[in-house]
């Protein structure tokens, strides 16, 4: 797969949990987006990683991700790819916070559009012990209930595309094989629920814009996280034609 070269720089957003990089002296460790910073940036592209609170609220993340983009890239329009909870920080900014005009596309990766039924049984569940638990340690909590359907559904109504924008979004379809065990609890409630999802996110919820790809594997395989039991199965996938596809498809269109 031969990755083209972009007119615009590519921001890649992470979702709930996530980092841009994790580095000790000045020695990275581990990345969000493991391989596919560097596989983009091989033709030449521009990519950017912001930092956005692990834990907080769409609202806040998304102001986050404008400061970024103003600091990093104040004078450019850019390409966002966005996983998970990142893409609704992404629509939120670009529809309620003034930046339609900063954003050329949107793609985004798992990303719950509709919600997840995972984040309803976490909040009804879990709630009474997490909450107090990150109160404790001073780190906020609103994005577990920013992505229950409820909430979903009410940021729907309220953030409504742009036109000049482009959205398009890619959903995952794990197989639940019990060599998983870390996606069985999650993908059986979505599975019951939803219908076929990576683990965390069903493909319907994350169905979204003119065009929808569909790739196999889990939530943190849409970003290519490394699990050795993918690997064994052969269940592993390459990024660059997957990227590389996200990427040609935008150069395809003028960008």
């Amino acid at each position: 797969m031969i990755i083209p070269k972009l007119r615009a720089p590519i921001v890649l957003v992470h979702g709930l949990f996530g980092f841009d990089r994790l580095h000790i002296a000045g020695t990275t460790l581990a990345n969000y987006f493991p391989g596919i910073r560097e596989l983009l940036q091989a033709p030449g592209n521009q990519v950017l990683t912001p930092f956005l609170t692990p834990t907080g609220g769409v609202a806040e993340r998304a102001q986050q991700l404008k400061d970024f983009l103003l600091k990093n890239a104040p004078n450019e329009t850019v390409h966002l790819m966005a996983h998970s909870m990142g893409g609704l920080d992404s629509r939120y900014m670009i529809s309620c916070l003034g930046m339609a005009d900063h954003v050329l596309t949107l793609t985004t990766i798992g990303t719950p559009h509709q919600g997840s039924s995972f984040a309803d049984w976490g909040v009804s569940r879990l709630a009474r012990i997490v909450r107090p638990a990150l109160e404790m340690i001073g780190l906020p909590h609103e994005a577990f209930y920013d992505l229950t359907r409820e909430r979903c559904k009410a940021f729907n109504e309220k953030v409504i595309d742009v036109p000049g924008v482009r959205y398009f979004s890619v959903a995952g379809r794990h197989d639940g094989h019990f060599l998983h065990p870390e996606w069985l609890l999650p993908y059986g409630i979505v599975k019951k629920a939803e219908g076929d999802n990576d683990g965390i996110v069903s493909v319907e919820s994350a169905k979204y814009g003119e065009q929808f790809d569909l790739w196999e594997g889990d939530h943190l395989s849409l970003v290519n996280w490394f699990n050795p039991v993918a690997q064994y199965r052969g269940a592993s996938h390459d990024p660059a034609p997957r990227y590389g596809g996200l990427a040609r498809r935008l150069a395809d269109l003028g960008f």
